[in-house]
């Protein structure tokens, strides 16, 4: 007798009725999907097929491609901005548009392994492979924002020059209108990112940062390096160091002169072990209290490395026992529900990376803060 027939009579076939599954979000989000418009999606088939030329005549779906590629599809070509955004080349028109991408390619401020100067490439190339559209949130980003990719921030071989670059580049964007993200880059451009958010903010800034590092030390080898960009940052009028909350931070790359700095300085630090032991929402509730208080706008910081390295190879900084990225990535959009001014994702190397996992997940936190944003309505741009 074979396998099957041994065990389907008894095990596979019955007429029991089925439970009501509608409330499953995986069900809703079924249905909420015929709620959201494809209107953006059409305008820009239309407009690849206007500047890409009709198909071949083999090509039978006339209504979506073009000879040549000027939009999403294929996920494999293309020239990679962000999710396929457009690249807008004249940055005076960058208030046109509700978020823009830019990149800082600047690892001068590492401290062992270099290589995030080409993290911007990575988080671009390997976004190709996403759409704009999430199940779980049901939120489409190309129907909802207008997102363009701005490029690179020219970064200068010299940490105080390649500075006050990003940080008028920031500030820039920010003034403008739209909301900056920030694609890095080693953890040293948090202060020259948190330079440019403040200059445009009435009001103080909180600061919320995900990273197993302190990154609170004033010089490190007698620079700012990516050990100190905190310290620097609550230094500035509208940063102070109350309102910078720090998530995930522990382990054996701890300096300890960060951490008698931040002691000094008073900010709030929760390791991993508190995350598990507090809860998602309870984090995230500490840091909103935290990043808020008396402050008018919050910028949000991730660090690449306050995930486990097992999930991260590719960093400059690896620590085991980090944050799950499920955990991250909860947090992320528990603190965007709330909105931010701006978002900079840093410390993912390339060079260190494997099949892409750590680019990958920098750009599922920025798509996700995004999301969250848009559902919630705090697009955190729009200076008021």
């Amino acid at each position: 007798m074979t396998f099957y027939k041994r065990h389907a009579p008894g095990f596979r076939e019955h007429e029991r009725p089925l439970p009501d599954f509608s409330h499953l979000e995986g069900m809703l989000a079924r249905e909420a999907e015929a709620d959201i418009p494809a209107t953006k999606w059409w305008e820009e088939v239309k407009r690849g097929k206007e500047l890409g030329l009709e198909p071949a005549d083999s090509i039978e779906d006339k209504r979506i491609f073009s000879t040549f590629q000027r939009g999403e599809l294929p996920h494999w070509s293309g020239i990679n901005t962000f999710l396929k955004t457009p690249y807008l080349e004249d940055v005076r028109k960058v208030g046109e548009y509700d978020v823009a991408i830019v990149g800082a390619p600047f690892d001068i401020g590492t401290t062992y392994r270099s290589g995030t100067r080409f993290g911007p490439q990575a988080l671009r190339r390997i976004s190709s492979l996403y759409t704009t559209y999430n199940y779980e949130m049901g939120v489409d980003l190309r129907e909802s924002l207008a997102i363009c990719d701005v490029g690179d921030i020219f970064c200068p071989a010299n940490i105080t020059k390649g500075h006050d670059q990003i940080a008028k580049g920031v500030a820039h964007i920010l003034s403008q209108g739209a909301m900056p993200v920030i694609l890095g880059g080693d953890h040293s451009i948090g202060y020259p990112c948190a330079r440019g958010v403040a200059e445009c903010i009435e009001g103080n800034v909180g600061i919320i940062h995900l990273d197993r590092h302190v990154d609170t030390q004033e010089k490190d080898m007698d620079e700012i390096m990516h050990t100190c960009p905190w310290f620097h940052a609550t230094n500035l009028p509208n940063c102070p160091p109350r309102n910078l909350v720090q998530i995930g931070i522990g382990g054996w790359q701890v300096p300890r002169p960060g951490v008698k700095a931040g002691r000094a300085m008073e900010c709030t630090v929760l390791t991993v072990q508190d995350v598990e032991r507090l809860g998602i929402a309870k984090t995230v509730e500490i840091a909103l209290e935290v990043a808020w208080k008396g402050a008018s706008a919050v910028y949000l910081s991730f660090d690449i490395d306050s995930v486990d390295a097992g999930f991260v190879p590719g960093t400059g900084w690896p620590e085991p026992g980090g944050l799950l990225p499920r955990e991250a990535l909860a947090i992320l959009r528990g603190v965007a529900n709330e909105g931010v001014a701006a978002l900079e994702v840093v410390e993912v190397s390339p060079p260190y990376d494997i099949s892409d996992i750590t680019a990958l997940l920098g750009v599922r936190a920025i798509v996700d803060v995004l999301a969250s944003m848009v559902k919630h309505g705090r697009i955190g741009g729009r200076l008021t």
